[in-house]
């Protein structure tokens, strides 16, 4: 695909899936600006995207982040096409897990995290686009277990929440803003190889287990890679009559019962 005058913003775009997307649209001839956590991610994503792609460091869950991204990126390019709102993170280490068992730092950091990062970003994004008076395209990074749970190994109960509000908000404010070309979709993976994965991807009987639910290709966990089809499709501005879309790329998992090992 072509991507040729083309700009878009990251958010969580220094690592993982963000930065898998971000080197994706730079090979297809887009500019990109990526926003990461911490300076060493983000020294790192420069280094990775090479020369003209801008990286910033910043907390997606402060308002001046995106705002500092969105017009470092209109300074540099002129102008932007689109936001991916990857960032994000999971709230266990404060609490969060089975409902009879979340704390209310649990739940409000991950609130947090997922979707009050994400309403700013998408807040901004779409200011952005009505000041300018240009279309544009907004992606959101979901999760299956925002409406396809898994209760064995994967019970973080505010995460899930936090993930199916993402559809529900995403799906509202692209019925409201379709009039004015704005375009806001989800693409909504499985379990993939990133730093929040990490639990998960070390333990031998999830690892087991994932065989049967997300059997595609072996019974592997995604790789960051896995989902830059679907991120291209939606961000390019060909997509034109697409909006308020979830798309899983999950291997399999919203399909597949997935097994146990006998005697659990």
């Amino acid at each position: 695909m072509n991507f040729k005058n083309t700009v878009y913003i990251i958010m969580g775009g220094t690592t993982g899936m963000g930065l898998a997307a971000a080197v994706a649209l730079k090979s297809e001839g887009a500019e990109v600006l990526v926003v990461g956590r911490n300076e060493e991610s983000c020294v790192k994503a420069a280094e990775t995207l090479g020369e003209g792609s801008i990286a910033l460091s910043g907390d997606a869950t402060d308002p001046k982040t995106v705002r500092t991204a969105i017009q470092r990126g209109h300074d540099a390019f002129g102008s932007i096409t689109g936001l991916f709102h990857v960032a994000g993170g999971s709230g266990r280490k404060w609490g969060d897990g089975p409902l009879d068992k979340i704390s209310l730092e649990g739940w409000n950091k991950t609130m947090e995290l997922n979707l009050t990062s994400m309403m700013l970003s998408n807040q901004a994004m779409v200011n952005y686009f009505l000041e300018h008076k240009n279309p544009g395209t907004i992606l959101n990074m979901g999760s299956v277990l925002g409406y396809s749970p898994s209760p064995k190994y994967f019970t973080t109960h505010a995460y899930a929440a936090a993930k199916s509000a993402i559809i529900g908000f995403s799906k509202s404010i692209a019925s409201y803003y379709a009039e004015y070309g704005i375009r806001v979709n989800v693409v909504a993976p499985s379990l993939f190889i990133t730093p929040m994965a990490k639990r998960a991807a070390e333990d031998d009987e999830i690892l087991s287990f994932l065989k049967t639910k997300q059997p595609l290709d072996g019974g592997r966990p995604g790789a960051a890679e896995d989902i830059n089809t679907a991120v291209l499709m939606f961000l390019h501005p060909a997509s034109k009559f697409i909006t308020g879309q979830i798309l899983a790329v999950d291997g399999g998992w919203t399909l597949s019962e997935g097994q146990y090992p006998q005697g659990n």
